[in-house]
């Protein structure tokens, strides 16, 4: 009967030790999951803020006032301003 015991106290605290091991891990995977999750919401924050800035710097205003004031542009005279017509070809 002690050999039983003795099997039966060993197989215990094999598997008290996996329960521990296992939760432990679980926790530690956790704290990454919550770890990643935050490094996300930054990425989603700094993505928003590219965009709005992205959005600002192609503005035609900005594009404008860049063309005249850094490589001195100007708009051409309405006299030199040409319209023209191109024919639109439908596939049949």
């Amino acid at each position: 009967m002690t050999r039983v015991a003795v099997v039966l106290l060993g197989v215990l605290v094999v598997c008290a030790l996996s329960l521990v091991t296992s939760r432990h891990e679980a926790r530690r995977l956790f704290v990454e999951l919550e770890r990643e999750q935050a490094r996300a919401h930054q990425y989603d924050v700094e993505y928003g803020q590219l965009s709005l800035e992205e959005s600002t710097w192609g503005t035609p205003a900005r594009v404008e006032k860049i063309a005249r004031e850094q490589l001195h542009m100007q708009l051409p005279s309405p006299s030199r301003i040409e319209i023209v017509d191109v024919p639109i070809e439908t596939s049949r």
